[in-house]
């Protein structure tokens, strides 16, 4: 194996024409096992091979990576609700686009949709640097702003003519794809229809049709590709907000069986988000309890930060979202079992506000999935092929076959054995660029948050 500096692995510098990933196991994203890694071959950024005859691919020019019998490739994850936001003066989010992009790599997440910009330029600023190879970070299929209430300055009344515009120019811009929050019907008619000239898809925080919301069901009438949180349907009656609700939804009844089969029929896209809820609960923790020193003790943080960090109050722990924890757990294994296994993606919708990171957070959100029941073969697909395919991607990105895109993941461990595996991440490649996770890791620490008292101003935008 050639030696190569760490500096070289942090930047994705290392210059060779073909890389090869060869031992261990496999989980190519397709079948529903791993399988003994015939070796994957890289070249030009794209999955050149897997597995047939690795003779003459020592020579110059290549570099060859010799696993341990105990790590796996995994195809690169995707994390279609990846907020790179923070708020730690409670003051309102602000997008990070320099720590937060090494902590998602770093934990095996080489492609996200943001759902929602809170600073759509620095966002897409960030997009354009990585993808120049400017700066270290995943795949950036960009929102835009949110398309609703939860948008500072929306306006209820304003024009579709205004709306139609305003899609036509982050289209322009590059957005991939649109999310509506606290959106009313006429607008999001609009904005499906809109976006859906440019190729971009729709997903929506909905509700249950309550003082003018939109039930997810309606949404789906109206062409929605995706949907974040709950399902909608009956089950969520229109004469009470959907959270009200969501805690008595019986995923044995007939307007649960209703919702998903239309779901199923239609192809239409759910994020379950579920660990999000987990933060706001009693944290359980299995899922909740640090995995990562750096995350556990605030390294990543600047000292200025720890400091305040230090002197917050014990956060207060929210009932109904640890029930709603819960019930999620039921009703999305309902939704699997009543086929819909194939359209569920992985969502992690976490800002942080400073006890837990959103770069680690794929990993809860994957452990969830499994404690809801499903299979973790299952899981690693709603986290890789099922999200690319989502985004329009699956020809790309998604799984490890010939051809697509080589955004890839060496875990330590069997993730089909124990889903926490791949809390080990050990390597990424992305776009055939090789990088060590605990180098990214190391890059990031003491670089998140103003360095004192006079960068606090740009942390506090206001609500």
């Amino acid at each position: 194996m050639d030696a190569i500096r760490p500096l070289a692995l942090v930047l994705g510098l290392f210059t060779q024409d073909t890389l090869v990933l060869r031992g261990g196991k496999l989980f190519d994203g397709v079948r529903d096992e791993t399988v003994a890694n015939p070796g994957v071959v890289v070249r030009g950024g794209r999955i050149l091979a897997v597995g047939g005859p690795l003779a003459g691919l020592d020579g110059a020019g290549t570099l060859v990576v010799e696993l341990e019998q105990d790590e796996t490739v995994l195809p690169g994850l995707f994390d279609l609700h990846a907020h790179y936001a923070l708020d730690l003066f409670g003051r309102g989010r602000v997008d990070e686009t320099t720590t937060v992009p090494l902590l998602f790599l770093a934990n095996g997440v080489t492609a996200t949709f943001p759902a929602g910009e809170v600073d759509p330029e620095a966002m897409r600023a960030l997009r354009v640097a990585i993808d120049r190879g400017e700066c270290v970070g995943p795949r950036i299929y960009n929102s835009g702003p949110y398309f609703g209430s939860s948008r500072r300055g929306w306006r209820d009344d304003m024009p579709i003519a205004e709306l139609q515009a305003e899609v036509d120019r982050q289209a322009e811009l590059g957005a991939r794809g649109f999310k509506a929050k606290g959106i009313g019907p006429e607008h999001l008619r609009a904005l499906i229809e809109r976006a859906h000239l440019h190729g971009a898809t729709v997903t929506g925080h909905l509700g249950s049709g309550f003082r003018g919301t939109v039930n997810p069901r309606d949404a789906i009438e109206m062409g929605i590709d995706r949907v974040e949180h709950f399902l909608g349907g009956d089950a969520l009656p229109a004469d009470a907000p959907a959270y009200s609700s969501l805690v008595d939804v019986d995923p044995g009844s007939a307007a649960f069986d209703a919702i998903a089969r239309l779901y199923v029929e239609r192809g239409v896209y759910f994020d379950a988000t579920l660990s999000a809820y987990g933060y706001y609960g009693e944290q359980e923790p299995l899922v909740f309890g640090h995995f990562d020193e750096g995350e556990a003790t605030g390294a990543y943080f600047t000292p200025h930060v720890r400091a305040l960090l230090a002197g917050r109050p014990e956060r207060r722990v929210s009932e109904r979202f640890e029930r709603i924890y819960h019930v999620k757990r039921r009703t999305l294994k309902a939704f699997y079992d009543a086929g819909g296994g194939h359209l569920i993606t992985l969502g992690t919708d976490h800002a942080s506000w400073g006890q837990y990171l959103q770069g680690f957070a794929a990993q809860r959100e994957l452990h969830c999935l499994v404690l809801a029941g499903l299979p973790p073969a299952a899981a690693l697909k709603c986290a890789t092929i099922n999200g690319a395919r989502a985004l329009g991607v699956g020809d790309l990105l998604g799984s490890v076959e010939p051809g697509k895109l080589a955004d890839l993941v060496v875990v330590g461990g069997d993730p089909l054995a124990d889903i926490r595996n791949t809390r080990d991440v050990r390597r990424v490649v992305k776009s055939g660029r090789l990088f060590d996770a605990k180098e990214l890791l190391a890059q990031a620490r003491g670089t998140l948050g103003p360095a004192d008292e006079s960068q606090e101003a740009a942390w506090k935008p206001g609500r």
